[in-house]
């Protein structure tokens, strides 16, 4: 082993060893760096996101999605295929961020926006899907 500490590779006379160092370095860091941002960006709305659904029997039946994950869509599973189903309505937004409500899956079609701890909006109001921003009040 030479004096540096890392064996001849690192002494070689073309630098590989510091090479092989530097992009062992850079990766470690890039993957650090990728870590923190992946567990820094999950996070959930706190509070409750609520909404009512027909059920095959039906009967109205009634969801409640607590602290639900955000920023993000989240598209409901009992309404989420527009073929064999009507989509849910009445939705009650009582988590501390605003959403917005989509009239399709995947958080597309029509939208309207429901404010932090709101009231709940009326039977007429009908969503298949619903973005949590992460913006608070």
């Amino acid at each position: 082993m030479s004096e540096s500490g890392f064996g001849e590779a690192a002494n070689s006379p073309d630098g590989t060893g510091f090479m092989r160092l530097r992009h062992t370095a850079a990766a470690v860091c890039g993957a650090l760096a990728l870590l923190l941002t992946q567990s820094a960006s999950a996070s959930a709305a706190t509070g409750h996101f609520s909404y009512k659904f027909i059920g095959l029997d039906g009967a109205p039946q009634s969801v409640t999605l607590h602290d639900p994950v955000s920023p993000g869509c989240v598209v409901l599973p009992e309404v989420a295929d527009p073929g064999s189903s009507e989509p849910a309505f009445a939705p009650h937004n009582d988590t501390d961020e605003w959403v917005m409500v989509f009239t399709e899956p995947d958080c597309t079609g029509d939208s309207w926006t429901l404010r932090p701890h709101g009231n709940p909006a009326t039977d007429r109001l009908k969503l298949r899907s619903v973005f949590l921003t992460g913006r608070t009040q």
